[in-house]
């Protein structure tokens, strides 16, 4: 099965059709061997046993995504028998090349087809199929989809299949039309808002998701969207200790759900949808998890805590999660990691590498200097673990400590190739600079790189100007980021009706700060926005969900990497494409590349070598000169074209019978007289005389 290696670029598959081959490793330094077929669901997990470099890795299946996909591949081929008549029509609709310019990836509609079949076809299809459970009273299924592969429009399909096929088959049980959306953040929740069948350029209008004859039942869906904090709820037990401060005790469910939903109280069989929902699991508040923080278990058990109380007052006929990292701690060590039971659908980040859909990722291999005597790795390989580093990084260094040698050094070479990297787009005249982003291990060594590049240790002028240099302090990001507030503009304004208070008044700017930090966090590689000049992020620990910044071509991590999943989510920050125009003459798209540094991507496939294109710049913007808009030609979107038949009346005067008009037989005048017992009064004539009342020939 396997095929002579000739390809340029990692890049294998279109990403309109599902995947014809995939690359396999064989040993350390040899080429990745390219291999027909799909590749089967699973993920690679390292072997304790072996030696770092010599690690092939344990490859771990997903038997019930391999059963699920062979059985929605079969249905697929049959016509999707056994679906409602909307479903169908939606179907024929999303796989309409012709009436889309850009096609839907085939990730994309393979994850709606799988959640289809699942709901819609008869029990017995699904015989044999294990779906696991997380051991509550609602059923989840989860679609895996790498960052960048578009799930936020899978979503949209979701809810347009869901709110349809309710407004018309309302006694059908298997649909709703109320959606409760939860975000892991503020941003991912304002992100997630084109999920709004009403507000403006919404995904169902933008990507065509409905044909223009179901968009007004489209419209009957309510969808709710809100931050997971708002789950936030205390047992009777927590509020024990403040009863002497806070006689209220704890919320009912009834108040509880009012609270959460608003004008979604009222609504039974909820359709749930959990963004990012790795974060969601059911985990006891009580429970230690080694290497897991109190806080993030605190989180998982809010968030599903939290929809377990609105499935006891409205009911949740369904949970979708979506994830690309749809893992929870093992609690058995603070390095491994499970997967989701409950998984149906993956298409997980090498399948994204191999069609496109995502940057590559270039770590290094090997460098001119010593390698790292344990492992024969670069030393710049995994920075954090090297010994010159590690001790020097985790201690409560000043910031105007230098950073050690090799960390400088790192940054060096790094720095120079991006320099190199922004030459080149701005040859192109790229509206923003290219953009590299350090994760450090702490504040303290966050604080030394900015230290380092103010005062311009590290030899690279460019990256060191200060007006490009962000530098995130995570926690109030993170206070930003739990706030259910919609943006800076509307904290200043109530700043500004609040200046008469000084304590409520410095509480404000707080929240101000951090609103604007968020924006301008938010808007890094964005023409025109606060963040548009930002080419150099430095932050403590991973960033978070929904900041995806087209524009990343570089990646330090000076931190542990204790598991691939880490790994995944740092540099998933970095994947996401600039262009999506696919090359006409090889019918895929072109490679992008983020060049990484400190991250130890064991089995994840990735460019080596110098030979790799440079990444590629920002595709040149065309649009219309503003002061020429009363010029503009507007041409109508022709979706269909009906024909209205009319019949028309024909007289053929060769058939007609002509009509005579004789003058002497033609009535003018007539002359009435008054009638008693059958005999008239003459002497009382009274006429009617044509002439007089009215034109007459």
């Amino acid at each position: 099965r396997r095929m002579p290696n000739t390809a340029s670029s990692l890049i294998l598959n279109s990403p309109y059709k599902s995947p014809a081959a995939h690359w396999e490793f064989v040993e350390e330094g040899a080429p990745l061997a390219r291999t027909r077929g799909r590749r089967a669901a699973g993920y690679m997990i390292a072997d304790p046993k072996a030696k770092p470099y010599q690690d092939k890795g344990r490859f771990v299946p997903l038997p019930l995504v391999n059963q699920i996909r062979q059985r929605v591949d079969k249905w697929r081929a049959a016509g999707y028998p056994s679906i409602t008549g909307i479903t169908r029509t939606l179907l024929a609709h999303w796989q309409d090349d012709e009436q889309r310019e850009f096609p839907f990836f085939f990730c994309q509609v393979e994850a709606i087809e799988t959640l289809i079949w699942l709901i819609e076809t008869p029990d017995a299809e699904k015989n044999g199929l294990d779906i696991g459970a997380d051991g509550g009273v609602f059923a989840r299924l989860c679609c895996k989809l790498a960052t960048g592969s578009g799930k936020t429009v899978v979503m949209a399909m979701l809810i347009a299949w869901q709110a349809i096929n309710r407004a018309t088959y309302p006694r059908d049980g298997r649909f709703a039309r109320h959606v409760f959306i939860v975000a892991p953040n503020l941003t991912v929740r304002e992100r997630l808002a084109v999920l709004q069948p009403a507000v403006e350029k919404n995904y169902y209008d933008e990507f065509g998701i409905a044909p223009r004859s179901l968009r007004d039942k489209l419209h009957q869906a309510k969808v709710l969207i809100r931050n997971w904090h708002v789950l936030n709820w205390e047992s009777q037990q927590k509020l024990k200790p403040k009863a002497k401060v806070d006689k209220r005790g704890a919320k009912s469910d009834a108040a509880y759900a009012r609270e959460v939903l608003g004008e979604l109280a009222s609504a039974r069989n909820l359709i749930v949808i959990n963004d990012e929902a790795h974060h969601a699991w059911r985990v006891p508040a009580e429970s230690k998890i080694k290497g897991v923080k109190k806080e993030e278990i605190e989180e998982a058990t809010k968030w599903i805590g939290g929809l377990d109380r609105l499935h006891k007052t409205n009911g949740i006929l369904n949970c979708f999660d979506f994830s690309a990292t749809p893992f929870v701690p093992s609690g058995k060590k603070a390095s491994e990691h499970a997967l989701f039971d409950w998984i149906v659908s993956d298409f997980g980040l090498d399948d994204a590498i191999e069609a496109g859909l995502v940057k590559t990722p270039r770590t290094v291999v090997r460098d001119d200097s010593l390698p790292d005597a344990k492992t024969y790795q670069s030393r710049l390989y995994h920075l954090y673990n090297d010994p010159e580093v590690k001790d020097d990084l985790n201690r409560r260094a000043k910031e105007h400590e230098s950073l050690p040698d090799l960390v400088t050094n790192a940054y060096a070479l790094l720095g120079a190739d991006w320099k190199f990297t922004k030459q080149q787009w701005n040859k192109h005249a790229a509206e923003t600079p290219p953009v590299m982003i350090s994760i450090a291990n702490r504040t303290e060594t966050a604080a030394r790189i900015k230290y380092a590049f103010d005062h311009h240790h590290i030899p690279v002028a460019s990256l060191c100007e200060a007006e490009g240099i962000l530098h995130i302090d995570s926690q109030v990001l993170k206070k930003a980021e739990q706030q259910e507030l919609e943006s800076p503009a509307r904290v200043t304004a109530a700043h500004a009706q609040d200046s008469e208070s000084e304590t409520r008044a410095h509480k404000i700017t707080k929240q101000a700060q951090s609103a604007m930090l968020r924006g301008k966090v938010n808007t890094v590689g964005q023409p025109g926005q606060c963040g548009a000049a930002v080419q150099n992020v430095i932050s403590v620990g991973m960033l978070s969900e929904g900041w995806d910044a087209r524009t990343v071509t570089h990646i330090m991590g000076l931190r542990a990497f204790t598991s691939q999943l880490l790994c995944e989510q740092v540099v998933g920050r970095g994947l996401r494409r600039a262009s999506y125009e696919i090359n006409e003459k090889t019918g895929l798209f072109d490679a992008e590349y983020v060049n990484v540094f400190g991250v130890p991507f064991n089995f994840l496939p990735h460019a080596q070598g110098p030979d790799a294109p440079p990444p590629p710049p920002p595709k040149m913007v065309v649009k219309p000169v503003e002061e020429k808009k009363e010029f503009a030609i507007q041409w109508p979107n022709v979706i269909r074209i009906d024909r209205t038949y009319t019949p028309q009346l024909t007289l053929d005067w060769q058939q007609v019978t002509r009509l005579k008009l004789d003058a002497a037989s033609t009535v003018q005048i007539a002359e009435l007289a008054p009638t008693v017992s059958g005999k008239r009064d003459v002497s009382k004539i009274r006429d009617i005389d044509l002439a007089k009342l009215m034109k007459f020939r």
